[in-house]
Parts: structure tokens; sequence; C-alpha cells
């Protein structure tokens, strides 16, 4: 079967090629077409057919019209007339069109005969990397997942649109809210001064939560997607890069029942904290929220992963824990370098799926007391550039209190904790007060008796 199909000739076909090309010299607008349907040279299969659309897109990029004289003389120009089949050939292509008018037909079936063969170029080498015995299983799946998206990526057709018609729908939503009279326009985090602040996290955005080891983003991240899916019944990934999914669902046992952390692992419970534990079990278990546990992620990984789950579960939301563990293909690319491919791709994924983003990320400096600053993710690539909206979770140096002050401002298992909105694109900037009762890896909104702030 296999010797049968190397004998075949790869997909093409020369009279559409020919159709496409004679369209192109006899009508400008065709031009047009064949460009914005990212119609490229490679996608011809005949030599001289891609040597001919090259002088095409020559002349185009020169501001000159494509027809018989200006191509014949530009691959002159070219030294590559005798590769493109010499003047007669050129000039025989305007025969054979029936209507420049189907131009977009022609030439999207060039490119999908191009895909095709794409295609099978790819399926060729994988079966020479899988029987490689010196390549891993895995590693010929990963390339295998890279050059699929690639031709994925590479195929995408952009479209443009007259600006009336996305005024129409921008209105629309004006109107919708003003009915509605919710100021929460996206999806609730599950704290009410964040919220007003950001009207929710909205569709395409690509978020950071940012903070040094050990303050609490995790914790945070795990409140908001447990909210978003237990309370809002909205679908919600959570990609857990550093914790086990079992750790992860202890969390939220003790966040949501108000048990301690430490109890639940140990198994010292009394029977009210047990019975806590069966009463949240119930909502916890119909709750549309999906861990992925995936230690060692590569970003194709994750990102084929994210599709999965947006297409099968719907979700409307994914949270990822936490940037630094994100694996990249290109192991040689030095470390900044990777984390701005992987901010970038990130980004895009948001905008993708039409769906926020928000990804948890640790920040480069050391200073432990240092009020957090978009400073801090400049080291890491792209992410200030690329993120729509940067918070900051940061804990003040606790205070030496006087003999006199015998009376604490805060429980001694409450952490007072600023959420810091470092930068928002489409929104205003601030400090949003929490409280982290530590026993439960809980964040609540501070009290107003805790809240000093005017």
């Amino acid at each position: 079967m296999a010797e049968r199909i190397r004998d075949k000739t790869p997909p093409h076909d020369d009279e559409l090629e020919q159709a496409t090309l004679g369209s192109l010299l006899s009508d400008m607008d065709a031009v047009t077409a064949a460009i914005q349907l990212h119609l490229r040279p490679a996608d011809f299969y005949s030599r001289a057919n891609m040597r001919i659309y090259e002088a095409v897109l020559s002349l185009d990029a020169k501001g000159l019209r494509a027809d018989i004289q200006t191509v014949v003389q530009e691959l002159k120009q070219m030294g590559k007339l005798d590769e493109a089949g010499g003047a007669s050939y050129v000039s025989s292509l305007t025969t054979v069109i029936p209507s420049s008018a189907n131009i977009e037909y022609y030439a999207q079936t060039v490119k999908d005969y191009s895909l095709k063969r794409s295609l099978i170029k790819v399926a060729s080498n994988i079966g020479i990397s899988a029987y490689d015995e010196s390549s891993e299983a895995r590693e010929v799946l990963e390339e295998v997942q890279k050059r699929i998206f690639e031709l994925s990526d590479e195929r995408q057709i952009f479209t443009s649109r007259k600006i009336g018609e996305v005024l129409s729908e921008a209105v629309d939503l004006i109107e919708k809210a003003r009915k509605s009279k919710n100021p929460i326009t996206g999806i609730p985090s599950g704290f009410e001064k964040l919220d007003q602040l950001t009207s929710g996290f909205q569709r395409d955005e690509f978020i950071i939560i940012g903070a040094r080891p050990s303050v609490g983003k995790t914790a945070l991240a795990l409140n908001m997607a447990s909210h978003i899916a237990f309370h809002e019944k909205k679908p919600t990934a959570f990609f857990s890069l550093e914790m086990s999914e079992t750790a992860l669902v202890q969390r939220l046992i003790s966040s949501e029942a108000m048990v301690q952390a430490q109890n639940i692992r140990t198994g010292f419970l009394s029977t009210d904290d047990f019975n806590k534990i069966l009463n949240v079990s119930g909502k916890i278990y119909e709750a549309p929220l999906y861990i992925i546990d995936m230690p060692n992620m590569k970003l194709l990984d994750l990102r084929a992963q994210a599709r999965k789950v947006r297409s099968q579960q719907q979700v409307q939301i994914i949270f990822i824990d936490y940037l630094g563990l994100i694996g990249h293909e290109s192991n040689f690319l030095p470390r900044y370098e990777q984390f701005s491919d992987i901010s970038r791709s990130l980004k895009s994924l948001a905008r993708e799926l039409h769906i926020p983003v928000v990804v948890l990320c640790q920040l480069n400096r050391d200073a432990q007391w240092e009020k957090p600053t978009l400073a801090n993710l400049r080291d890491s690539g792209s992410i200030e550039q690329d993120a729509d909206l940067v918070m900051f979770l940061n804990r003040e140096q606790p205070k030496k209190t006087s003999k006199d002050d015998d009376k604490p401002k805060h429980p001694i298992d409450i952490i007072p904790t600023d959420l810091i909105i470092a930068k928002q694109r489409n929104g205003p900037t601030g400090v949003v007060k929490l409280e982290m009762v530590a026993k439960f890896a809980k964040f609540t909104s501070m009290t107003m008796e805790h809240n000093t702030e005017k």
C-alpha cells in the first residue's frame, strides 16, 4: 500500500493553476483577490507556474499591473523566464480561463491541493521519524502536532469588514448593556471591587496575575475559578502545571467547606468538619470545572488541550498555573525568547478561542517586600506588552507594634493583601484590598472594619 502511494503523482491540477494565472494576467482585481486569499508561490505544483506567480507578486509590490508583457519582462529581469516556460507559455495562459470572476474558486482549489501535498510530506516524515529507533515516541508526537499546527496557522484567512458592519454589532452590545443595567459585561471574578474596575474578565483578553512565591497566586486563581464554575455556572478550565489534580481539589474543598487544609491532608477531622466536606462535595461534583493536570506541558500541548476543552466542553475561561512552567519546543532558544513566544501564543489563543485566558506569573525580583510594578515583567519577554490586564498580589512588610498597641488590626490567621491592577488596556488601574484566610487558602474582600483606606 505504501509503495502504491509513493508511486502516485502528488495532488494537483495543471488546468486550475493555469486558469488562476490566466485570471491574474487579465484582471487586476484578480491579483488582489489572490493575495487576500494568501495564495503563495509554493502553493503551485508546477515550477513554471510558481515562477510566473512570483513575477506577478513582484510587479504588484512595485505598483505595476501584471499582464503578458510586464510578466515576461519581469521574468527576464529575475533571470527565470526559461524556468517559467518562456514567453510563449506565459502568452498561452490568457486563453485557458472561462472567466476571471472565478478567481477565488481557482485560487482556493490550488491552495487546497497544496495543503494536501504538505500533509503527505508531513505524513512521510512522520513515518521516517517513527522508524528511527533513536527518536522517542513522545518527541515524534510533538513534532507531528507542531507541523500540523504550522500548516493550520499558515492557512488562516483574514478578512476585512467595513466599519459600518462592526459598528452595528458594537451598538447592539451597548444597547444590550443599557437594557440590562448590569455593569459586569464579562465573567465575574467573585471580588466585587475588582469586577467594578474591570467589568469582569472580558472575551479575547490575555490576563496576567503576578506574584512572588508563596504570596497566594494559585489560591487566588482557584478562588476565582471556583466562583465562576460553582456560582456563575460557567464552564471553566484550570491548567495545573505545578500541583497535582488531587492537591488542587483538596484546596478547593478546604476553601469551599472552610475546613483547615492541614486537617484535610492529615485526616484529623472532626465530625463537623467531615460533614462540611460532604455538604460541599455535591456542589463540587456537579460544577463545570475541568482540571488539566499535565506536568512538563509544552506550549503546543497546551494549545491543543485548550482548543479541545473549548470545543468539547464549551469552556468560557481558562486559567493557567503558571507561565514559567510552560515548556517550549525550541529548547535551544534563550529563555527570554521562549517567554516572548509563549506570551504571544497565549495572547493569540485568547483571540482565537474568543475567551479570557488568565495566566499566573512568578515575578523575577527577589526583594521580598518591594511593591511589584510592570518592570518586574520586562525580563520575561513581551508579557507586559501582550497582556490586556496585569494584576499583582502584594503583601506589605509587617509593621512593628508599640507596647501600647495591644490590639492587633487583623486576626492572626488573616493576611491583608493588595491586588494591584497595574495595567488595564480598556479600563482604570487601582488597588483592590483583599484578605487571605491562610488556614483555608481563601481570599475574601477586606471587611469594612479592617479597611482603613478613605
